[in-house]
């Protein structure tokens, strides 16, 4: 079976765990294929880079959703309630944003993987891992192609560090944010998590 017919049966009939296992024993034969990875591994691999397409997809979705709802707050409105505080030092930018309590928010996609630090309140936060509780003091990593939908219980304080040379907000924006999930810097962060997955540890990509 060719590439082309795998990835249209993906995209139009996709195989049951069994179906996909033997499939794999098939081609495996049919080939002479020597894996460094079991099916299992694959599955896995293949399981992850589903979700995190799907979760992204939903996301995009729900916040384009969420845009048109009367309550949304934008541009000024949402500036007036959430106030930021920028700070500069050698060769860092670190952006400290104060978001109330009972507030729904949905982040912007990051470039770059950077800390993060929950220093007041009480938050959860909706990841393609599942929903997680944050109670300050926390603190943690923010992958880069991170998109995240946050609730506030409590008024928040949050702060997050940033490498960069340059103090001009606009460009620093244009360094460590991405317009879409298509953009070239998030498409490779995912070919570096897919090179350190199990599938194919040890081997070029």
């Amino acid at each position: 079976m060719s590439i082309e017919k795998i990835n249209k049966q993906i995209k139009e009939n996709p195989l049951s765990k069994e179906e996909s296992r033997a499939q794999f024993v098939e081609m495996t034969e049919e080939l002479g294929i020597k894996h460094s990875f079991t099916f299992e591994e694959a599955w896995e691999v293949a399981e992850d880079l589903r979700r995190k397409k799907d979760f992204r997809e939903s996301i995009v979705e729900f916040e384009n959703n969420f845009k048109q709802d009367e309550r949304a707050l934008t541009g000024q409105e949402l500036e007036k309630t959430n106030p930021v505080k920028h700070l500069f030092a050698d060769g860092c930018y670190v952006r400290e944003i104060f978001n109330p309590a009972n507030e729904l928010l949905v982040t912007k996609i990051h470039k770059k993987t950077h800390p993060f630090f929950l220093v007041e309140g009480e938050m959860s936060i909706l990841t393609e891992n599942g929903v997680i509780d944050l109670k300050a003091p926390h603190n943690g990593i923010t992958l880069a192609g991170t998109k995240r939908v946050i609730y506030t219980h409590t008024d928040c304080r949050f702060i997050t560090v940033h490498v960069t040379d340059s103090t001009d907000l606009s460009d620093i924006e244009n360094e460590v944010i991405a317009k879409d999930f298509n953009d070239p810097e998030i498409s490779l962060n995912d070919i570096e998590l897919l090179k350190n997955s199990k599938l194919i540890k040890n081997q070029e990509l």
